[in-house]
């Protein structure tokens, strides 16, 4: 691959994921190292007072300043973006830097938001507390419920949120009729797809119009940074997002985006290994505990949708037991090799209770209604031997008498 091979879309857009996630964005320095460079600077210099006159006004390409660009982070932007069949990305220093700027870069006050009501606690409270300070309405619908997209429409409407699948409760979205829905009637459609990423299911493929990413979760893969990005086209990324970002500064930092890029590279592996062993693990929790939440099992009322819009149904389900909260722990202090953690998308397996940790900023109403009860637990299936994790998750059930 010669030095700026990997910026050229005429080219890299041939290629099938797997190779984009290995090699699209990069560019080489004069250096022609092999491993993406990293940059660590917060300004650049210019030539002539003129060539800096002429980047501010976009009239002359070039950097400017690290809250705007920086190369290592742009080939990472690049790089999500062939992934995601987007036209631009913009990469965030959080996952919740993502959604909330994919939220507030396009509403002001007086404008009317859905979203389907399982969420990620966060999401939420930004909706539900942050969104309303600014005179911005949000109402929660049940998003597996067409029907309650199009009754929550009003003239005011400009964006639909959801995540599928959601988190915990695995809830799916149509993802081909909720943004068909949207687009007849001039809605923005944003779709958090951090449970699944460009290697098992593309929303923009489906129409959706800005598909925003945790990446510290899959796309990292390992635990080690914090990560956001938004794609979608690129007058939304330029017009709406880029302003936003640039003003409020939710960058994120190229040492990161550099731990991203590398974990990219191994995004596909991953994610068809870690699908295939949840996968594994969740047939084996059917019939053992009170009701397993895995799109992959046919047991899941919207497997059939899981099917047709997921190449697999992913490495994080839930399942829920009877004996609430004080089971649910009882059962993560009795494992010993799945992590007690609030994590998700890691090589190592991970174990969390979503009311008393990720959802629980949360009232116990608003749980109730997602659908998040006290005895249910979220797994996130890394890359041990599944067979291992199920003798772990036998004994601690066994030592609760489940």
């Amino acid at each position: 691959m010669k030095r700026t091979t990997g910026q050229d879309r005429s080219i890299t857009r041939k290629w099938r994921p797997a190779t984009q996630a290995v090699r699209a964005g990069t560019w080489r320095s004069e250096q022609g190292e092999t491993s993406e460079a990293l940059f660590f600077n917060s300004g650049y210099t210019y030539d002539t007072a003129g060539t800096a006159a002429a980047r501010f006004a976009g009239q002359e390409p070039g950097m400017t300043y690290s809250r705007t660009q920086n190369p290592t982070v742009q080939m990472l932007e690049e790089r999500i973006a062939m992934m995601e069949g987007a036209e631009a990305c913009r990469v965030q220093a959080s996952g919740m830097a993502a959604m909330t700027a994919s939220m507030l870069c396009q509403l002001s006050v007086g404008d009317h938001m859905v979203i389907a009501q399982a969420a990620f606690g966060p999401t939420r409270w930004v909706t539900d507390n942050l969104l309303p300070r600014f005179g911005i309405e949000v109402t929660p619908v049940d998003g597996r419920d067409l029907d309650a997209w199009k009754g929550a429409i009003r003239p005011n409407t400009k964006v639909f949120f959801f995540e599928t699948p959601a988190n915990p409760t695995m809830d799916l979205v149509d993802i081909a009729a909720v943004c068909a829905l949207a687009r007849e009637n001039g809605i923005v459609s944003v779709v958090d797809n951090a449970f699944a990423t460009a290697a098992l299911q593309r929303p923009l493929d489906l129409g959706a119009d800005v598909v925003a990413y945790a990446a510290t979760k899959l796309m990292d893969g390992q635990g080690r940074v914090l990560a956001g990005a938004v794609c979608g086209s690129k007058k939304f990324i330029d017009e709406k997002l880029l302003p936003f970002q640039r003003n409020t500064g939710p960058i994120l930092s190229p040492f990161n985006a550099w731990v991203v890029i590398k974990g990219l590279e191994t995004l596909d592996l991953r994610a068809h290994r870690q699908a295939d062993n949840a996968l594994e693990v969740g047939r084996f929790l059917e019939g053992r505990v009170a009701r397993v939440l895995h799109p992959g099992l046919p047991s899941h009322p919207q497997h059939d949708l899981a099917q047709r819009q997921m190449v697999k149904a992913g490495s994080i389900f839930a399942f829920e037991i009877d004996g609430g909260r004080e089971q649910a722990h009882a059962i993560l202090d009795a494992l010993e090799l799945i992590d007690i953690s609030n994590n998700i998308g890691d090589a190592k397996s991970l174990a969390t209770h979503p009311s008393s940790t990720t959802h629980s900023s949360l009232s116990e109403e608003v749980r109730q209604a997602m659908g998040v009860g006290q005895g249910m637990l979220r797994l996130s299936v890394g890359l041990e031997d599944p067979a291992d994790l199920i003798e772990d998750l036998d004994q601690a059930l066994t030592k609760v008498s489940l």
